[in-house]
């Protein structure tokens, strides 16, 4: 506990007072990131040798502890909440968030001041310290809001929660709504964690992947990004299907990629039964109905602004893939990624353990986030519950790395991060695989007759 103690200091720190966190101070973002990680693997370790009948209350006060200490302060490297809450004011005034931008005149009488503050002497340099991220707006106003010359772009699901996390406030309600929504959906995820890792016999310690991670206090919490709904709902739809559940992890599959669009790569590696492949079109069937809402009031608006978010991010013209651009530049590398990702999806089906397809989630979600290579660390939200379940922590290096790419633009340097990542990865899977894993993983490549053709093919 006193490891927990330490890490819930670190970032209680972070989060209230260390300038260093804003934008320019690269180098030491980076070092604190680091310090907070050391930490957490150092308290992680040290619950292992915990009594066994200890480790549930200590994980799950730990949990609470990081957790609180993540809302010591306001979001420190994300205004993504702002767009939230926004989003959230927007549906209770009776209007389509997919409507209009927050720079539409229609929606000023909705602006409050803490998202639109009056400029100080002309410029909003100087509430900078104090709202961090404010831009320009329109009327003589600052915005606290990113990209407010474009509508929203959220699915449906998300968009249903901002409604529900600020239909509990006032409109003068700041950050701290999303932060304890965030801290709340956390601590379910833990407490799915210790429930599941204890029906399938592993130990409890496992959950403390996610209940400490500094990741998760700082995206789930801190800056309060939707991807851990996502990532709950996802872990949840996982779970009930592999235990049986098809239509109800069907329908939770379905939100999840209704919250954002990548938990869809969950689905490949819990197919491995016939009767999984019903929470296909079950979560199709929630995804289509999550939208009807929205498109009947909205119509093709609902899209918002997904296709334009594409084009700026590079996923159109392959320059945002830091690794395949390396071997294949322009739009060819879209291509490879798309390969990649597909040949994870196969084997991931083929692999994986249907009544624990945990590791083959691991597979799949790590692939495609080496392929993408996200630099937004919230999307590595998805990839821990998996992590913890599996037992594959290795896997926790490439979290890691996207943590640094948050705040490190250098690309040349998250290239090496995510190299470090990929030799970690590598060399412990390497050691921990047995010769009856490969055997086990040939048969299930090359079942029945087609193994045998394959067999006695060889010289």
């Amino acid at each position: 506990m006193v490891g927990v103690l330490a890490l819930a200091g670190v970032i209680a720190v972070g989060v209230t007072h260390l300038g260093f966190l804003r934008s320019g101070h690269r180098t030491s973002f980076v070092a604190w990131t680091l310090i907070a990680w050391t930490v957490f693997v150092i308290a992680v370790v040290a619950l292992r040798f915990v009594p066994a009948r200890l480790v549930t209350i200590i994980v799950l006060a730990g949990a609470l502890v990081v957790g609180i200490a993540a809302m010591a302060g306001p979001p420190n490297t994300s205004t993504d909440s702002a767009r939230y809450s926004w989003d959230g004011i927007v549906q209770h005034a009776g209007v389509s968030p997919y409507a209009h931008t927050p720079q539409s005149e229609a929606l000023a009488h909705l602006r409050p001041d803490w998202l639109f503050p009056d400029k100080v002497d002309g410029t909003c340099e100087n509430l900078k310290p104090r709202l961090h991220g404010l831009g320009d707006g329109a009327d003589g106003h600052c915005v606290a809001i990113n990209r407010v010359d474009v509508p929203t772009i959220y699915p449906p699901f998300a968009e249903m929660w901002f409604a529900l996390v600020r239909s509990a406030v006032p409109v003068t309600a700041q950050y701290w709504p999303f932060q304890l929504a965030g801290l709340v959906v956390s601590l379910g995820i833990t407490v799915g964690l210790l429930l599941v890792l204890r029906r399938t016999g592993r130990p409890l310690w496992w959950a403390a992947i996610w209940a400490w991670s500094p990741l998760v206090a700082a995206e789930a919490v801190t800056n309060s990004h939707v991807d851990v709904v996502g990532a709950a709902l996802a872990t949840g739809g996982a779970v009930l299907v592999a235990f049986g559940r098809p239509i109800w992890g069907g329908i939770m599959l379905g939100a999840a990629t209704c919250t954002k669009l990548i938990p869809a790569i969950v689905y490949p590696a819990l197919l491995g039964r016939l009767r999984a492949w019903w929470s296909i079109p079950v979560g199709i069937a929630v995804f289509g109905l999550l939208y009807v809402p929205y498109v009947a009031s909205t119509g093709t608006k609902v899209l918002g602004y997904l296709p334009g978010y594409l084009t700026e991010e590079g996923y159109e013209d392959g320059s945002r893939f830091a690794l395949v651009s390396l071997v294949v530049p322009g739009d060819a590398g879209t291509v490879v990624v798309g390969l990649a990702v597909l040949v994870a999806a196969v084997l991931a089906w083929r692999l994986s353990d249907p009544s624990r397809p945990w590791s083959g989630e691991v597979l799949m979600i790590g692939v495609t986030f080496l392929a993408v290579t996200p630099r937004y660390p919230w999307y590595a939200l998805l990839l821990i519950p998996f992590v913890a379940l599996s037992g594959r922590w290795e896997w926790s290096a490439l979290a890691l790395a996207i943590a640094v790419r948050g705040e490190w633009p250098n690309v040349d340097a998250y290239r090496w991060w995510l190299g470090g990542a990929v030799l970690v990865i590598v060399v412990v899977t390497l050691i921990r695989t047995e010769r009856s894993d490969w055997v086990r993983w040939r048969d299930r490549l090359l079942p029945g007759r087609d193994r045998r053709l394959h067999v006695s093919s060889l010289p």
